[in-house]
């Protein structure tokens, strides 16, 4: 049985994206390496439309968001963190580990933050050094409004806007520079098509005034190691060679089929998975969905822990389920990175056929014909 990935993390990996990791290893400090090196770095920027540097670290994406608290705040210092979801709720995990001092803005998971309630604490809380936040909230597929959150920022010449963009930049406009965002994070196995292992982050000059005045411990995630470095296309400490290698290739597509180009496909594969979703009579979590993947609330009389097992089980299609309040409750279906038309037809074909087992009645291939309907449309 093929097994096929619909997780917002990791996702499908390109074969020649494959193949350039079975290459024989090279050095990382030989002119050969760091030219290669260099060319992915100018690749990045390409990707998030940024003209500053973007450093590539080997950790998850979660080891850029703490690199991101450790290396611009201070201790004692105040944060406005935005939580709708587990990864917002993140921040403020490794904020608090860090010593700071996190004003929290709670919002229901599946709703999107209003962007005047930022502004609004903004103004009454004094000293907020950062604002983190982020682009899509993998966990409930919510999408922010950055674009607006980035404008009321530029009012706060003291403040910087962080921005998780794990699951988002480059299948979702964000553009880094245009929209004011100081530090933009994200990971190899989303958008980029690659296996886990290597993260990202984006810095503006306004945080750099921060990083050369933060108090905060860091050794490995010293962004200040990784800029003096990144002067000659070199790394600080030992690279993934083979993951970086692939990197390069993965970004050469990218450019390729151009990033306007890719946000589109992104948003007609998303459109055409929430008309295949509501035509079966299922309701979307996300009030404001991101196109990057779709939260669906598990019908009422259906064990979402079981469906998602018997998709994986019994047809090799793996979607992501609930997480924390929301397990069992939702599942998600991820079309970012390296997925076409076809995919979408098949994914909404196979949770047809088990919801269909499972008891749920509805007309069995309205999905599919909804799904079509929208890919047909948009060619």
């Amino acid at each position: 049985m093929k097994k096929r990935l619909f997780t917002p993390g990791p996702t499908p990996v390109p074969e020649d994206v494959l193949l350039e990791m079975a290459r024989p290893i090279i050095h990382h400090r030989t002119a050969e390496f760091m030219k290669i090196a260099g060319e992915a770095e100018e690749g990045l920027k390409y990707l998030f439309q940024t003209k500053n540097p973007v450093f590539i670290l080997a950790s998850s994406g979660t080891g850029a968001m703490e690199a991101a608290v450790s290396n611009v705040l201070s201790p004692g210092e105040k944060a406005l963190v935005i939580k709708g979801g587990k990864f917002g709720e993140r921040f403020e995990e490794i904020c608090s580990s860090y010593g700071i001092a996190v004003v929290p803005l709670d919002v229901e998971w599946g709703k999107a933050v209003k962007p005047e309630l930022v502004e609004k604490i903004l103004t009454q809380e004094k000293n907020i050094k950062a604002v983190f936040t982020t682009l899509c909230e993998t966990s409930t597929g919510v999408l922010t409004d950055i674009k607006s959150i980035g404008r009321i920022i530029q009012k706060f010449s003291d403040t910087l806007l962080v921005v998780d963009a794990v699951s988002s930049l480059g299948a979702i406009s964000c553009k880094t520079d245009e929209w004011n965002l100081d530090m933009v994070i994200t990971g190899s196995q989303k958008a980029l098509m690659l296996p886990p292992g290597l993260s990202f982050l984006s810095v503006s000059e306004k945080a750099w005034g921060k990083i050369e005045n933060s108090k905060l411990p860091k050794y490995y995630l010293d962004l200040k190691k990784y800029r003096k470095s990144l002067e000659k296309s070199d790394f600080p400490f030992t690279p993934p060679v083979s993951l970086i290698l692939a990197l390069k290739k993965s970004l050469d597509s990218i450019k390729e089929e151009g990033i306007e180009n890719i946000i589109k496909r992104h948003k007609i594969l998303a459109e055409a998975t929430r008309a295949a979703v509501k035509a079966l009579g299922l309701e979307l979590l996300a009030e404001k969905p991101a196109d990057s993947l779709t939260a669906v609330k598990v019908p009422a009389g259906i064990d979402g822990v079981e469906l998602t097992k018997r998709l994986k089980e019994q047809y090799g299609v793996n979607f992501a389920g609930g997480q924390d309040k929301l397990k069992g409750k939702i599942f998600r279906i991820a079309h970012l990175g390296y997925f076409d038309k076809l995919d979408i037809v098949l994914a909404i074909g196979a949770l047809e056929m088990a919801l269909s087992e499972l008891g749920y009645k509805f007309e069995l291939g309205a999905g599919i014909k909804a799904a079509e309907g929208v890919l047909l449309k948009k060619d």
